[in-house]
């Protein structure tokens, strides 16, 4: 196992298969993956009425440790709008995009970036029904890429 971590917060209505691939992925690859629970360690219904049981409690997860090298917001309209109104989730946002961290959102979650203030003035994409959350004047929408890359930011569709 590699000395990288990431933090993957989930949320009630989060989608699925956007977690489990991602953490499964990021683990095979030998990063030390934590699974937080946006509202405390129970099991979290996501989008398509899978449970899933986060690793610990995101409160938990941040005060253990309050740097990750990377912080993976998985989507799901549901799942994405309570990232948005979580102050925790925007307080971990901010503190990564100051450390020049990894900040990635898949889906929807790119409105939890919008939500927060944070990653302005980069290249994003999202989930196509979520573009007109996205303004123009803080953040440049790529369409027609399922993924983009801008410095430390990813977004995908």
């Amino acid at each position: 196992m590699s000395n990288k971590t990431a933090l993957v917060i989930l949320a009630q209505g989060a989608e699925e298969m956007e977690t489990v691939i991602t953490v499964d992925m990021l683990r095979r690859g030998g990063v030390n993956v934590i699974l937080a629970g946006l509202d405390g360690k129970e099991p979290v219904l996501c989008s398509r009425q899978v449970t899933l049981v986060p690793d610990v409690a995101l409160a938990e997860a941040y005060a253990h440790n309050p740097m990750y090298d990377a912080v993976i917001l998985p989507g799901g309209l549901e799942g994405s709008e309570r990232l948005s109104k979580s102050p925790m989730v925007g307080t971990i946002l901010k503190n990564h995009e100051m450390a020049n961290k990894i900040i990635a959102a898949i889906c929807a979650a790119p409105t939890a970036f919008v939500a927060h203030g944070v990653c302005a003035n980069k290249k994003l994409t999202s989930y196509p029904t979520t573009k007109d959350k996205i303004p123009t004047d803080c953040y440049t929408y790529v369409e027609g890429s399922r993924v983009v890359v801008d410095c430390n930011v990813v977004t995908s569709r």
